[in-house]
C-alpha cells in the first residue's frame, strides 16, 4: 500500500553536477546542484535550477554561459564542498586544489579533473518559485579519453554521483543491467 506524503522533491536519483561560471571580475567558480537534467534532444540542451541568492545565479545571467561538469565518484568531497561554500567569499578551486580551465566555446570555466564536461550557452531562464531554470545548448562536450568506449562516454567508466532527496544523500551508480531498447523486447509484438 502507498502511502500520500504531500508535495515534496523526492524523484529520485537526481544527478550531482557543478556549473562552472566566470564573476564580475573574470574569477572561476563552481557549485554544486541536483536539480538538473538533460531537456531537449535537437537541439541538445540541459536545464539546471539555481536559486536568485547564490553567486552562480548572477554569474549566468551576466555571461550567459555556464558549464556542467560531471564528477566521478573520487571527487565526491569536493562536490559536496562546492555545494556548501559561496564563491562570494571563497575561492573554491585554490581550497580544493581543482583546476579551472577556460572553455574555448563558451564564457565560463570547466573543471579539468572530472571525466565530463558539457559546455553550454545559455538559451533560456524561467523563473519557477524559489528557483531559476537556466536551460543551455549544449555547444560541445569535452570527456576523458578513459571513460570513452567506441568514442562515447559510459556511466560505469565516468563513476558519476547521483543524490538521493529522501535522504539528501550522495550515492554511486549501479551496474549495467543491459543495452537501452533492446531488454523490454520480449514485450514487443
Amino acid at each position: 500500500m502507498k502511502v500520500s506524503m504531500g508535495a515534496d522533491v523526492l524523484a529520485m536519483p537526481t544527478p550531482v553536477w557543478i556549473v562552472g561560471s566566470y564573476d564580475q571580475e573574470d574569477k572561476p567558480n563552481a557549485m554544486t546542484i541536483a536539480w538538473g537534467g538533460i531537456c531537449c534532444s535537437k537541439p541538445p540542451c540541459v536545464a539546471v535550477s539555481l536559486r536568485k541568492a547564490t553567486y552562480t545565479y548572477g554569474n549566468v545571467m551576466r555571461r550567459k554561459a555556464f558549464t556542467v561538469n560531471v564528477p566521478s565518484e573520487a571527487h565526491a568531497k569536493e562536490a559536496d564542498y562546492f555545494g556548501m561554500a559561496s564563491g562570494r567569499k571563497v575561492d573554491k578551486f585554490a581550497v580544493t586544489g581543482l583546476t579551472p580551465v577556460h572553455s574555448e566555446t563558451v564564457d565560463a570555466p570547466y573543471i579539468q579533473e572530472f571525466p565530463l564536461v558539457l559546455e553550454c550557452r545559455l538559451l533560456h531562464t524561467l523563473e519557477i518559485g524559489l528557483h531559476t531554470q537556466f536551460v543551455g545548448e549544449i555547444v560541445d562536450v569535452k570527456a576523458d579519453e578513459d571513460v570513452l568506449v567506441d568514442g562515447r562516454p559510459v556511466l560505469d567508466k565516468v563513476l558519476p554521483l547521483v543524490f538521493g532527496t529522501g535522504s539528501d544523500s550522495y550515492y554511486k551508480s549501479g551496474p549495467f543491467l543491459g543495452k537501452g531498447f533492446s531488454i523490454g523486447r520480449g514485450y514487443m509484438s
